[in-house]
């Protein structure tokens, strides 16, 4: 039996993360990576959370143990809704809900399958993240792709695009420290965002993982601070600020879309971690958050500013590279008509492995001379060797 006969129309064209695929080509030692997209785990707070975890399952075992409320354990999501109004992001009293989910990957897929029918179109930015790319074809939408600029979405491009098709649900945004960018939207591209969205009735997926982490620049009011039509869906993540493992996200948006992701969730996974998100709450009301965070931007800066200076210093001037104000990526661009898939390949044989643009793209078959770079995670020593290295190989491909 071809058991590839019988996979269903949502999955069937789907491919594997090509970013899990580039890992496995990664196991010879001594090879430098910037192709993840993790912290850096030499900042887990993992004297913390051992005597956090150890304090919940000694004490409240039985509550950490047993089935939980799909919405999520009551504190956790009661301290994740006050922040998120003392940040001004939702306001108080207002038609909105707030619930815990497994990552904020979940977060997306629930909005997505509460909203999404067969036909209807999403809008993504060109580069994205994989994951959302890849949740919007399991429910075999549309996905029509909109060029990112320095300062956020082609907004031109966006409102031509909307003219042309009527069945466009959702647009997808990463203002903030865009994946695989860096780049973060202007205020005024957000409120014409917003404009748009009511003109053309759209709904917005605002997913802010890294909002939290800027190490450069001024703050830019969230979409979601915003919107006073309820049309943003909010999505956020533990995973950046303390620990991707814990899988700990939450999502917030309009009560009555929230009802349906709440059924949703009921399905796929009946809730999210109870131990989990009391470990998580453990270390919120035991330690400051906002100093770990301020280490982490500290760190992340110093490693964005020193990465780039080695692109400056190593590169070949024709490839460009974004200066991101926070977050963990940058974007690389070479001369049109390179193949970074394939110059990826001849890289990772020198050491040295970064994510091929092409897994960014809307369609991820086509040629793209664009790269995403990761500096969480590297030592300054292996930012420096690494972009030597990659430099080297770019002046061969396309010149000084």
């Amino acid at each position: 039996m071809d058991i590839k006969t019988k996979f269903s129309d949502k999955v069937k064209d789907l491919e594997a993360s090509a970013i899990r695929e580039i890992f496995k080509l990664l196991d010879k030692p001594g090879i430098i990576s910037f192709a993840g997209g993790a912290p850096d785990p030499e900042l887990f707070p993992c004297d913390e959370l051992s005597e956090v975890a150890a304090d919940v399952l000694k004490n409240n075992g039985k509550i950490a143990l047993q089935y939980g409320v799909t919405e999520g354990y009551a504190p956790l999501r009661d301290w994740v809704k006050n922040r998120l109004v003392s940040q001004g992001i939702v306001k108080e009293n207002d038609n909105n809900e707030t619930i815990i989910v497994s990552g904020g990957q979940q977060g997306i897929d629930l909005a997505s399958k509460s909203l999404l029918n067969p036909g209807d179109a999403v809008v993504c930015e060109q580069p994205s993240f994989i994951g959302g790319l890849n949740c919007f074809r399991s429910y075999n939408a549309e996905i029509y792709g909109v060029k990112v600029q320095s300062d956020g979405i082609d907004m031109e491009e966006l409102e031509a695009l909307l003219k042309q098709h009527s069945n466009i649900k959702i647009l997808y945004t990463i203002a903030t420290f865009q994946n695989p960018s860096g780049i973060t939207m202007s205020l005024e591209k957000r409120k014409k965002l917003l404009e748009l969205a009511e003109q053309y009735d759209f709904m917005i997926f605002e997913d802010n993982p890294y909002g939290e982490l800027r190490f450069a620049g001024d703050d830019v009011p969230t979409i979601k601070s915003l919107d006073t039509q309820g049309r943003v869906v909010y999505l956020g993540s533990f995973s950046k600020i303390l620990s991707p493992g814990i899988r700990v996200g939450f999502t917030s948006c309009d009560k009555e879309l929230m009802e349906r992701m709440i059924i949703c969730k009921q399905v796929q996974d009946v809730h999210t971690n109870v131990l989990a998100q009391m470990v998580v709450y453990g270390f919120l009301t035991k330690y400051s958050i906002d100093e770990h965070i301020s280490k982490l931007k500290e760190t992340y800066g110093e490693k964005c500013r020193f990465m780039c200076e080695c692109m400056d210093k190593y590169f070949p001037s024709s490839v460009s590279h974004t200066v991101p104000e926070g977050g963990i990526f940058l974007f690389c661009e070479m001369p049109d008509g390179y193949d970074t898939k394939a110059i990826m390949a001849k890289a990772v044989d020198r050491g040295v492995a970064f994510v091929p643009g092409s897994t960014t793209m809307i369609d991820d078959k086509a040629v793209c001379s664009s790269f995403r770079m990761n500096y969480s995670t590297a030592s300054k020593e292996q930012i420096e060797s690494g972009i030597k290295t990659l430099g080297d190989l770019l002046k061969e491909e396309v010149g000084e």
